[in-house]
Parts: C-alpha cells; structure tokens; sequence
C-alpha cells in the first residue's frame, strides 16, 4: 500500500530571471509553480508514493495552470478548491558567489488567504491518509488561512495522523509577534517539527547559543539545547532542523540534525555549489517525511532527507526532480558528478 501524505498551503507562479540576470536586466522570466506544501506533495510522488495537495486557486486559466503543473508530477488535486481573484505571485533574482538572491512578493489577495474552512471538507481529505504536513507560511497569510490551518491539524489528530509542520517564517508575510502568537497554538498538534536557527527563534522564541548565520559557523550545543526546550514545551515525537553554513551564495555548507526525543542525529555534511535553493528546505521536509512514513529508522530518514536536499540545489525550479535511485546513490557516498552512462 502506498503511503498517502497531505499537504496544505500555497501554490503561486514563479518567474525568475534567466542566466543569473538581476531585475532590472531582465527583459523575460522564466515560468513555473510552487510553494513549500506543493513541493513536498510534488516530491512525495516522485518518490513512489501517494502526494495530496489542498489549497485554493482562481477559477481561471493561471489557476489551472498551476494545478497542471502539479499533476504532471502525479500529485492528487481533486480537493483543491477554486475561487478567489488570483493566484500569487513570487519574481526571483538568483544571485552568486557574494551577491545573493532576492525574493519579491506579489501575493496580496490571493486565493488562499481569502478562504472558508467550509470549502474544504477534511473528514474526507484525509481518510486513509497515514501524514498530513503544512507550513508557517500558510497561518502568514490571512487570520482565514490560519483557522483553516488549524482545523486541518485538529482534523489530522483527531484521525490519529502524524502530523508536521515546517516553521518558514516569513518576515515579509508577518510579525515575529504574530507568528509566535500563532504558530505557538499550532504546534500543540504538531507530532513533527521542522525548521532552521532562525525559523526556532522568530516562531516559538527558541535561540540557538552561538550561533550565526551569516558567518557559516554554527554550534550544534546551542542547537541541541533549543532542540530540548522545543521537546518540554511541546512534546514533539521529532524535532529537525536543516543547517545551512553559508559561505556565499553560490557555495554552501549543507547537513541536517535531527532528534526523537532520545537521541541525536548529525547528518553528513554535503558541500553544494548552488544552482537554485529555493525550495531545498522543501526538499528536506519532504526527505525527511518519506523516510519517517516509510519505516526508515531516524538515522536513515535524516540522511535521506539531507541527501535528496542537497540534490536538490543543484535543480532549477521550486521541485526536487532527484529520483530515489539519485538519493540512495548519494548517501552511499557517490558525490563525484561523473556522466552516468
């Protein structure tokens, strides 16, 4: 049987300068869809089993659009529902070496933040699910997108499903008092969290000792210890943070820690040079999911999800299109690049 993972959130179209241009170069984007729930259903499928996404699009050709997108990677979509003005809109500059990528938002009025919990019935969405899986970035975008998110987590636990949540803070979407505010009510259904040094500080006001970012140091004591405040206060099952040492924006230290209560697990280390990292957290939630629903030991879903992250960066788009075959290769060490023929 395969393994079915909900997911809820935002899909919004991308469009990204070509060949590393800046903004004010560019004279035509480069076109396609995601958002941090869609990446995660679009990754479940590729690896074999069963993605569905819930959102809300406009009934209207762009919205259909983005609904295509993700059924030509096989993820269920018939719980989506249509309606609304518009679907957002995310414009990236990719940057290099010491210049670094901006995001621009053109997402006011979306579909999505405008939402009625009754548009969804989650009774049905989620019978025979075995994991349902959201964001910080959905609660951001309306006090509408937050109830819903909340009722889908309610619904979740009441049906006996893990559950998770990927803190994605969001400075341009919400207050950091906001989000504590919000995402501290959340968590209390929330069996696996996952989110960076900053994500554990902005949402639930955790701070890893020692610790920064734009030095590429990091100090996994401090994490560790923010790691067992999270456990006291919430009583996660798992707790997963990937970590990121940034030497520029084009060269990457990239590993992941992972705990369950008992122990800790400090992934390998992958140097990655970057084509895109947009998407890559994605890409470890995701990794980290299917190996956890999977029956893989935390160990091993840990080395999965930061081995089919690292993959990721070196893929344009928000999806990570590495196969199980690409991942499984990498953690057993292949990492040469070498033409497969």
């Amino acid at each position: 049987m395969l393994k079915k993972v909900v997911t809820l959130g935002e899909i919004m179209l991308r469009l990204s300068t070509p060949d590393f241009k800046r903004f004010v170069q560019a004279d035509s984007f480069d076109v396609t869809y995601g958002g941090g729930e869609a990446n995660v259903a679009a990754a479940i499928c590729n690896y074999g089993e069963n993605g569905t996404f819930v959102t809300k699009v406009p009934n209207n050709p762009i919205g259909q659009s983005a609904i295509n997108h993700l059924r030509r990677y096989g993820v269920d979509t018939q719980y989506i529902a249509r309606g609304g003005d518009r679907l957002g809109i995310y414009f990236l500059e990719t940057g290099a070496s010491m210049r670094a990528s901006q995001v621009v938002y053109d997402r006011a009025g979306a579909s999505i933040a405008d939402v009625d919990i009754s548009e969804f019935d989650f009774d049905k969405i989620l019978d025979g699910a075995d994991w349902f899986h959201t964001t910080g970035i959905t609660p951001a975008l309306s006090d509408k997108a937050a109830a819903l998110t909340m009722a889908a987590l309610k619904a979740a636990k009441a049906k006996g499903i893990t559950t998770s949540i990927d803190l994605n803070y969001r400075k341009k979407l919400w207050s950091k008092e906001k989000a504590q505010q919000v995402m501290t009510e959340l968590c209390r259904y929330v069996d696996v969290c996952i989110g960076n040094e900053e994500d554990a500080d902005t949402c639930l006001g955790f701070k890893a000792a020692h610790t920064d970012v734009t030095k590429g140091e990091l100090n996994l004591d401090g994490f560790k210890d923010v790691f067992n405040q999270m456990q006291a206060k919430f009583n996660f099952k798992f707790i997963a943070s990937s970590l990121r040492e940034s030497y520029s924006a084009s060269d990457n230290g990239w590993s992941a820690l992972v705990y369950d209560g008992k122990a800790f697990h400090h992934t390998k280390k992958y140097n990655v040079r970057i084509v895109d990292r947009v998407g890559s957290g994605d890409s470890f939630a995701s990794g980290l999911i299917y190996g956890l629903v999977t029956g893989m030991s935390t160990a091993d879903a840990a080395e999965f999800g930061v081995a089919a992250s690292a993959l990721k960066h070196t893929i344009p788009g928000d999806l990570n299109h590495a196969t199980l075959s690409d991942v499984k290769e990498l953690m057993k060490g292949d990492g040469s690049g070498r033409v497969q023929r």
